[in-house]
């Protein structure tokens, strides 16, 4: 499978609804009591771009975006707009937005992470795919150039950095993002005047992991 590195049409995912999917596995015991496990470190993602189409131009666009990834074939890029930000949608980002690691003097590649955090609790998780110049990254509190002091790897979601972080040091960043998914069908039926009638096809999308 490869990946390609486009985007499924914006305006088309907005109104697809979606979002994470856990899988945990409950064993009942004779006792009444529960033990729960999860064979899953990290969420997996699905979608339905179907119900995001609102005209027979929009499902023409959709149709060719599947027919160049050859179905279930080749991943893309997705905009989740419900998460897409490392701040909440109505903010603007920011490069303290998340902390995503402690400088050790060392370490001079660094992977973007989101914490999802409640009471206690919290998750990180991975970033693979920021979009191209929305990254902002602050050391230590100060923000630094990308192309000056970092680079992004747009691919694997890495910070580079041209000079290793101090010790103790704050790597905080902020960025937009897309999640990485196929189509998870290899067919797609489509009637006119079903369409016409408001009846969308569905379109499952499913994220992948990179």
């Amino acid at each position: 499978m490869a990946f390609h590195d486009t985007r499924f049409p914006a305006n088309l995912s907005f109104g697809a609804i979606g979002g994470p999917e856990r899988r945990t596995e409950i064993v009942t015991l004779a006792n009444g009591f529960e033990e729960r496990s999860t064979p899953w470190k990290h969420s997996r993602r699905r979608y339905d771009a179907g119900l995001g189409l609102r005209s027979l131009d929009d499902l023409q666009r959709m149709i060719a975006f599947f027919e160049a990834r050859e179905g279930q074939l080749h991943a893309f890029r997705w905009k989740d707009w419900g998460d897409f930000k490392s701040c909440l949608p109505s903010a603007q980002v920011s490069p303290l937005d998340q902390l995503i690691a402690m400088g050790d003097d060392v370490t001079r590649e660094i992977a973007l992470t989101k914490t999802y955090a409640s009471g206690a609790q919290s998750y990180a998780r991975p970033i693979a795919k920021p979009v191209a110049g929305t990254v902002r990254v602050a050391v230590g509190g100060d923000e630094i150039q990308e192309g000056v002091d970092f680079d992004v790897d747009l691919m694997t979601g890495v910070i580079i950095f041209r000079d290793t972080p101090d010790t103790g040091a704050e790597v905080r960043a902020g960025y937009e993002f897309d999640v990485p998914v196929r189509f998870d069908t290899d067919r797609i039926e489509t009637a006119v005047s079903s369409f016409r009638a408001g009846q969308v096809p569905s379109v499952p999308v499913i994220e992948v992991r990179v």
